[in-house]
């Protein structure tokens, strides 16, 4: 075998050869002749699923404060990172060292407070004004036309996130409600608007309407300072950590919830809810 082969084997199996080590990796992994079958196989959109859920289950790790955990999840993060720019370098696309001297340059440039002669006296709401200041001179600097207030979200963001992220960018140009009773307002609006549909309208016309009043109720969340995503990630905790105690209370009668009725579960739920409650008091 070749010297390079050699080289690659060393720095692949070197415990501390840091992040080229990882790049190498990658390299061995996707090469055609002695890679790994699987590896060689994935393209950008089959890889794409998985960074999705990487980054949940980072988020996850932040959740639960488990640093040991957030670790790894990091690490798994980053290797979709690493992919992503072999899989650029093998197509003449970008490489890694491309792709992080653009985010390196980029945050100099659109931190002149930090980096360059701009005063820091500004609040964080002042800031991203500058920061969309920034972008916009940048659009026009390689003459690209002029986004519209909403271009750039995200689509495969999570829909609840996407409707936020699009409510702050029309908010940002006036297109808001001033007062969060406004809002109430408008569910109660939209509910019934749904309550409607319900007796009177067809299937597709009621998704729209729930879909209008789930959008409504992100924007309260928005005017509340509540993600609605964590929001609803809390709800579902607790409604799985309930359930569960049910079942707990349903085992001590030696009972399975199939076994079980609506009645009963429902009042095990209220007994779960009120164990919870002394437990915190």
């Amino acid at each position: 075998m070749s010297k390079e082969y050699f080289a690659s084997q060393a720095l692949c199996l070197d415990p501390n050869g840091g992040l080229p080590r990882l790049l190498e990796i990658m390299a061995r992994l996707r090469d055609p002749e002695t890679g790994c079958p699987w590896d060689i196989e994935q393209s950008y959109a089959t890889i794409a699923p998985y960074t999705i859920e990487e980054a949940y289950e980072v988020a996850d790790a932040i959740e639960q404060g488990n640093m040991p955990e957030l670790e790894g999840e990091l690490g798994d993060l980053l290797l979709q990172v690493i992919y992503y720019t072999q899989m650029g370098r093998e197509d003449g696309h970008f490489t890694f060292e491309s792709v992080t001297k653009a985010i390196a340059d980029k945050m100099v440039h659109r931190h002149p407070h930090v980096f360059g002669d701009e005063s820091r006296d500004k609040s964080s709401d002042q800031q991203i004004v500058d920061w969309e200041k920034i972008k916009a001179a940048e659009r026009a600097a390689k003459g690209t036309k002029t986004a519209g207030t909403l271009d750039g979200v995200a689509r495969n963001l999570p829909a609840l996130t996407r409707a936020v992220k699009l409510q702050k960018r029309a908010a940002r140009v006036g297109f808001d409600w001033p007062e969060v009773g406004q809002v109430v307002d408008k569910i109660a609006e939209e509910a019934g608007e749904l309550v409607e549909a319900r007796d009177t309208l067809s299937h597709a016309e009621q998704v729209e309407e729930y879909g209008d009043l789930m959008f409504v109720m992100a924007n309260l969340g928005r005017h509340l300072n509540i993600d609605p995503e964590e929001a609803l990630r809390a709800a579902n905790r607790k409604f799985k950590r309930r359930f569960e105690g049910v079942e707990a209370k349903l085992a001590e009668r030696g009972k399975t919830p199939a076994q079980s009725d609506l009645a009963e579960m429902d009042l095990l739920w209220d007994m779960v809810k009120r164990d919870e409650r002394a437990k915190q008091g």
